[in-house]
This record gives structure tokens, C-alpha cells and sequence, in this order.
């Protein structure tokens, strides 16, 4: 059974998450997007939106320490163990807090606005109960390790979080961990299964060129009659400027 739970699923629900998105990529590049309704109503968006990414990417970025660093590699720099449960209380907390509160308000959203809710496919659908499904347990992981007793999860769920990447996997780390952990990575094993299918694929179309791109200049009708000439009308031959 700990076989089945801890390296066919998620290597399963993986293969889908890479699969998937090629397959969304080639047959569906114009369904590749979040299908935005901001058209439709702004006010609960201007709430909700900002909560739910900034609060998301704090608590990709606690993951990202917790998984996929090794614990002896923070406390070479100097983070001992009470700093970091310290800083995994109170910043993932808070940023677990904005993700929900912002996901309650999207979801809010989409179902009493109905354009918002008309443009919301069934995976989509889907995706919001596993997500959050993802976020309550790990929030609700987080206050249980320091309320009922702790449980140092970079010794069990994260080297095999890391065994699982590296071709390894190791079902001995998990099988032991509280059930509120392993019921978290079994919702987020199947959140990635999930992610092809539904808006979640914007993620991967972050308009990070925007950075780099040159700026555009826009000009209005004035500053072009400021030129030396009127500027030609459509049926004529542009002459060149003196």
C-alpha cells in the first residue's frame, strides 16, 4: 500500500502535470489562459486577486525552503531550528491566511457574479477544492506540529519530497509522518495531476519579458501637429520632414 500511495501516485500525477501540459500547449494554445473577467466586475478582483497571488507566492517561497533545501544547509548559514519554525509560524501563516482569505473571495466571486461564473469550466471548478484542500492542510499542519506536539517534517516529508525528484524514492520517510501530512501531499499530488486541465497553465505564461522589453512611446494628436508640417491624410503621399 505505501508503494501505491507514495511512488505510483505521484509519479503518476506527475507524468500527467508534464504530459499534460505539452499536450495543452499543442492542441489548445488558445484555451492557454486565465480567461480573465475583470470586464465583468472589479471589486471583489482588486481585493481578492493581490491576496491570493502575493499570499501564494510567500507560501510557494516557505516550500521551497522547507522541500527542496536540506535542513543541515540552513543551519550552516545560521538558522537554527527554533528560528525557523519561528519564521515558518509567523510568515506561513500570515501568507497562508492572505492565500485563503483572497481564494474565498475569488471563489465568492465567481459564483454570485454571473458572467464570472458562466466563464468557469468544470475543471477550474475542481481545481478550487483541491486548492483549497492544499492550503487548509497545510495551514492546519502547521498550527497542529505546534499545538498537539511537533513533528519535524524536513526530516521526514522533505528528504522525501527530494527522493521523489532524484529517481529514489524512499516511502519509508512519509509512511510515518502524521496523517494531516501525508493527506496534504496526496491533495497536492493530485492538484498537479489537475493543473494542465484548468487556468492554472497561466502560471507558465508570467509576462516576465515585460522586464526587459524597450518601452513604447505613445503620442497624442497634439504633440504630432507640434511637427514642422500638418501630418498627411490618409489618401496622401507622405513627403519627407524638413
Amino acid at each position: 500500500m505505501d508503494t501505491f500511495l507514495w511512488v505510483i501516485v505521484p509519479y503518476t500525477c506527475l507524468a500527467v502535470f508534464v504530459v499534460g501540459h505539452y499536450w495543452r500547449w499543442t492542441y489548445d494554445k488558445f484555451g492557454w489562459t486565465t480567461r480573465s473577467s475583470q470586464l465583468y466586475e472589479n471589486r471583489l478582483l482588486r481585493w481578492g486577486s493581490p491576496l491570493f497571488h502575493f499570499g501564494l507566492l510567500g507560501v510557494v517561497g516557505g516550500h521551497v525552503v522547507g522541500l527542496v533545501i536540506p535542513k543541515s544547509w540552513t543551519e550552516a548559514v545560521g538558522v537554527h531550528e527554533g528560528l525557523y519554525h519561528f519564521l515558518a509560524v509567523t510568515l506561513g501563516g500570515l501568507a497562508g491566511l492572505a492565500t485563503l482569505a483572497g481564494l474565498v473571495i475569488l471563489v465568492y466571486r465567481r459564483r454570485t457574479v454571473g458572467p464570472v461564473f458562466m466563464a468557469t469550466t468544470r475543471m477550474d471548478k475542481l481545481m478550487y477544492v483541491f486548492l483549497a484542500g492544499v492550503i487548509v492542510l497545510g495551514m492546519w499542519n502547521t498550527v497542529a506540529s505546534s499545538i498537539f506536539g511537533h513533528y519535524d517534517y524536513r526530516e521526514g516529508v522533505s528528504p522525501y519530497w527530494r527522493s521523489i525528484f532524484l529517481f529514489r524514492p524512499d516511502a519509508s520517510l512519509i509512511a510515518d509522518a502524521p496523517v494531516g501530512f501525508q493527506l496534504h501531499a496526496l491533495v497536492a499530488f493530485v492538484l498537479f495531476a489537475l493543473w494542465p486541465f484548468t487556468r492554472l497553465v497561466h502560471v507558465f505564461s508570467a509576462p516576465v519579458g515585460y522586464l526587459t522589453r524597450p518601452y513604447i512611446v505613445y503620442r497624442s494628436r497634439d504633440e504630432a501637429r507640434e511637427g514642422t508640417r500638418a501630418p498627411a491624410r490618409g489618401w496622401e503621399k507622405a513627403g519627407r520632414s524638413r
